[in-house]
């Protein structure tokens, strides 16, 4: 199940904030707006339009777009509760049976756990299982690859084409030098596009590529974890023995909460 993350916006709108902060605290409210220029933005917008279009297909465009909102979703993944789950499916499963377990499938929202107990259910092997997976899990890792690669390009091609667009503004200022009024401002506009393609660049293109190899890296290593939860349920492991192999993959901080909890249960239970 997705949520909103809303670090990603919160960032974006913090950094420009600063950015717009810095520029009044110089020069006032003339000043920000002496750092509105549309024709920059559209040298610098359209030229990297363009180099992607170029670079890339239409479909993988199209991909790109659904790559980049995950930037604004987070998998409300919580790895104490995966554990928890395989190890009630890992109880049921000793105790009534694999067939049993189908029930439990229902109230189940991800796909890849559902798909890993059906296999468990139909009987195939454990060293099946794991290919299976484990092929699912590199195919989602180079789709994730390939879309983020497209956010990178972007990073890459804003800046060059903030300078191409600085360029053309010099070109045009040279070709005033008649009039030396002019120099000053229409150095300032041609500075813009580089202003612009370094914040694209910097500010929205770079980390949002960054935080997706984060989650890409996340949801590689929660599917690793179930993948170890199917095999361990399928086998018939003992569901302290299950514990015990998937608690491997906390950090220690989360196994310290794990083991206060379960101190504080013991401790309730041994009162009662």
């Amino acid at each position: 199940m997705k949520k909103r993350d809303l670090l990603t916006p919160v960032g974006i709108a913090l950094g420009a904030t600063m950015i717009l902060l810095g520029i009044f605290f110089n020069d006032g409210i003339s000043g920000v707006s002496s750092f509105v220029q549309v024709s920059s933005f559209i040298v610098v917008i359209g030229g990297l339009l363009g180099a992607l279009l170029v670079n890339f297909n239409l479909s993988e465009m199209k991909f790109c777009l659904k790559v980049f909102k995950e930037a604004f979703k987070d998998d409300d993944y919580n790895l104490r509760e995966l554990i928890q789950l395989f190890i009630s499916l890992s109880e049921k499963a000793r105790r009534e049976g694999l067939l049993a377990l189908e029930n439990e499938l229902d109230e189940l929202d991800d796909e890849f756990i559902k798909k890993g107990v059906y296999l468990a259910i139909d009987g195939i092997e454990p060293e099946v299982i794991n290919d299976i997976m484990n092929a699912e899990i590199a195919a989602m890792e180079e789709r994730h690859n390939r879309g983020r690669s497209i956010i990178e390009k972007a990073g890459e091609y804003a800046p060059a084409w903030g300078m191409i667009g600085t360029l053309i503004g010099l070109i045009l200022m040279l070709n005033h030098l008649d009039d030396p009024g002019t120099i000053g401002p229409s150095m300032a506009v041609a500075l813009l596009t580089t202003f612009y393609g370094m914040v694209l660049a910097n500010l929205v293109f770079l980390p949002i590529a960054g935080k997706l190899v984060s989650r890409t890296e996340e949801e590689v290593f929660m599917k690793q974890v179930i993948v170890e939860g199917v095999i361990g349920v399928q086998s018939g492991q003992n569901p302290k023995i299950l514990e015990e192999k998937l608690s491997a993959f906390l950090s220690g901080e989360e196994l310290k909460e794990k083991k206060q909890e379960e101190l504080v249960v013991e401790e309730s239970q041994n009162e009662v």
